[in-house]
């Protein structure tokens, strides 16, 4: 055992070594935060990034990826790169909510209607619009990342119209948004932490959660809550953003190098995200659970009324959300 901890410890700093090495081969290295693995889709769409700023500035730029939360948690991360200590994040709109916002719009439910929706939506004029928002809080949003679509799945039954909700019992966030949806869907909101979630299920202290396809899998629910219902009621963008500090020492050349690669890295961990979705969904449907996607959202959406009165309650939000609403 001393001998495998004292083996990784030198793999580990020989890696640290390395990684020291070509960064001083670069004029500039910019640290960059996730809190996901290594491998996962985020961590995958920086790298690509990094390779393609790194290719097209012969190598005079380069991006140091930290997944893994190594350089702490989205919201202190935010923080540093608001502060120039990280030069780069990625992280998601609701880690931002406290302090851009407008990103708080984007988590009401149903407010896009497919994930090719949201992209259209994020990629067109109204992201550039949303993108402004953050220089005011010294950040530059860079690419708008794929953070899947959340649905609900139970232990009790096939959930396929809004009247199978009402009285149950699900777990959400501890977020009032959430807790609004659900009593406006006829169904118990029931906050709890995440790791809590398979055993509440299992003991029938709630009947089922809400989440996407690859954290419906990893996190074995698919094994105590067999009905997954594809109903797609919250998609939150991710986000890659550098701080505005680290932003404005590049030449305005090497800023369009970094705006470029950031949009096509976007593609790259789009596609990813879809290939990890199908796998995950692939994965749990062979183990027995039952996907119910044949449902009609246009009641579910209805009921969403009173949600949206209580959160858009200025003319610029209400302005925003028809315009959302409005794209294609």
């Amino acid at each position: 055992m001393k001998y495998i901890t004292s083996t990784l410890a030198g793999l580990l700093a020989s890696a640290a070594l390395v990684s020291a090495a070509a960064a001083a081969d670069c004029e500039v290295t910019l640290r960059s935060s996730d809190t996901h693995p290594d491998g996962y889709p985020t961590v995958e769409g920086v790298k690509a990034m990094a390779e393609e700023v790194k290719t097209k500035t012969e190598g005079r730029i380069c991006i140091e990826v930290f997944p893994s939360s190594q350089l702490g948690e989205e919201k202190d991360t935010i923080e540093q790169t608001q502060f120039g200590v990280i030069d780069m994040v990625r992280a998601s709109f609701g880690s931002f909510n406290d302090i851009v916002p407008v990103t708080q719009l984007l988590s009401l439910p149903y407010l896009f209607r497919s994930e090719d929706h949201l992209h259209n939506v994020m990629d067109g004029p109204i992201g550039e619009e949303i993108g402004k928002s953050f220089e005011e809080r010294d950040l530059v949003a860079l690419a708008y990342y794929d953070g899947g679509a959340r649905s609900f799945y139970n232990s009790q039954k096939p959930i396929a119209s809004i009247e199978d909700l009402k009285g149950m019992k699900f777990r959400v966030m501890q977020n009032d948004v959430f807790v609004d949806m659900m009593a406006a869907l006829g169904a118990n909101a029931t906050p709890m932490p995440y790791g809590e979630v398979y055993s509440a299920i299992q003991t029938g202290v709630i009947d089922g959660a809400e989440n996407n396809y690859p954290s419906y899998d990893s996190s074995g629910h698919a094994e105590v809550a067999k009905y997954y219902t594809l109903d797609q009621h919250l998609m939150v963008p991710e986000l890659v953003a550098i701080s505005k500090a680290s932003w404005d020492k590049l030449t305005p050349e090497d800023q369009a190098i970094l705006r470029e690669a950031a949009r096509n890295s976007a593609t790259v961990q789009r596609q990813l995200w879809a290939d990890q979705e199908k796998a995950s969904e692939e994965k749990v449907v062979a183990a027995g659970a039952e996907i119910i996607k044949d449902i009609d959202k246009t009641p579910f959406i209805e009921a969403m009324v009173p949600v949206y009165d209580k959160y858009v309650t200025t003319p610029e939000a209400k302005d925003l959300v028809e315009r959302i609403q409005a794209t294609e």
